[in-house]
């Protein structure tokens, strides 16, 4: 990922972010009530250590040995990570874990991100924890190397029950929120917890709490989603707007522009190493190109950190060139942080926005 090459695409009225600016739009991160809603799944990573290899006498086959184990929030949990690490002051996590060994560690996982309120987080025993293994080889003076992930979804539609209470819960909590995000990454619609009931309840509280910030991420598409605050990738953009595929920067910037004027919300597309493209109505777009690369790079969990920071720099005052300028800065660090689904701190932004 390399940052934008200057005058290869048009850039619109951006805006450098000042140290000042900076502090007092974090600072205010700490006065926010943020939800998730989505799908929340275990990042369950095994430390290998290729020293250790055997092979099994049974079978012949080879041995990993595993010389730790690390647990973190995955999908919509590595966005409430984020937001947690960003120093939101109350963070609902609302979504479901099956009643089991992997439900266990992500239940203690998300207990150790500040600010969490786990009131509105079930457990049924008709789900399995949603959960990506992932086995890592670590070897002297090279990045870590990821063999392949073992998962756990579930295949079947969600519980009537499980949809019921989500809902409830949902309602119960808009009024004292700033923000909600709304996550689907389960593996087949209608198997995770974004159902189009819960959809249906989401649109009611958006028309009823007009202040309310909500955003929309989803590894499906977001063509069945309400109205929202939607953040995608380009291939997602062009799926849901019929758009070209190779559209260039300035096409993008048109089509986020004309999306925003159609939802009357925030639209944001992120280009790998192109950077990101936001776009509020009735506004020209703004584009952030991404920065340079400080060594090897780690992507996963890139996109829920820069959903987490736009979610916040928002809902604290930013206009959409902070925003993005913000989650950037966020990514970069993110993406440095390797063999992990790693976070961004105000004090780690400042210190690469601010040497």
């Amino acid at each position: 990922m390399e940052s934008a090459i200057a005058g290869a695409h048009p850039i619109r009225l951006r805006v450098a972010m000042t140290s000042a600016r900076l502090d007092e739009l974090t600072a205010r991160f700490a006065t926010l009530s943020v939800a998730v809603v989505g799908d929340f799944s275990l990042d369950r990573y095994f430390d290998i250590d290729p020293a250790r290899a055997e092979k099994s006498l049974e079978t012949g086959l080879p041995v990993h040995n595993i010389t730790r184990v690390r647990c973190s929030p995955g999908a919509a949990g590595n966005i409430a990570q984020n937001l947690g690490a960003l120093g939101v002051s109350e963070l609902w996590p609302v979504g479901c874990c099956g009643d089991d060994g992997e439900g266990f560690e992500l239940l203690r996982a998300l207990r150790r991100v500040p600010g969490v309120r786990l009131d509105n987080f079930l457990q049924s025993p008709d789900r399995v924890t949603f959960c990506y293994t992932k086995p890592l080889l670590h070897r002297a003076s090279q990045p870590p190397e990821e063999l392949s992930r073992l998962d756990l979804k579930n295949w079947t539609p969600t519980p009537p029950d499980v949809e019921s209470e989500l809902c409830s819960a949902l309602r119960d909590l808009a009024p004292q929120l700033c923000a909600l995000i709304v996550m689907d990454q389960s593996a087949v619609p209608g198997t995770g917890i974004i159902s189009d009931s819960l959809l249906a309840t989401i649109q009611k509280l958006s028309g009823a709490n007009p202040t309310l910030r909500i955003f929309a991420d989803s590894r499906h598409g977001l063509g069945r989603f309400p109205p929202l605050t939607f953040k995608m990738n380009a291939a997602e953009f062009t799926t849901l707007t019929g758009g070209r595929a190779d559209a260039d920067l300035a096409q993008l910037q048109t089509g986020a522009e004309n999306l925003a004027r159609t939802t009357k919300r925030p639209v944001f597309i992120t280009l790998a190493e192109r950077g990101i493209v936001g776009a509020a109505p009735g506004e020209l777009a703004q584009h952030a190109p991404a920065l340079p690369l400080r060594g090897p790079i780690d992507i996963v969990g890139a996109g829920d950190t820069v959903t987490a920071t736009l979610t916040l720099a928002l809902a604290a005052g930013a206009t959409i060139a902070e925003a993005l300028q913000l989650a950037q800065a966020a990514a970069s660090l993110v993406i440095h942080q390797l063999g992990t689904t790693g976070t961004a701190t105000p004090a780690e932004l400042r210190a690469l926005l601010f040497p």
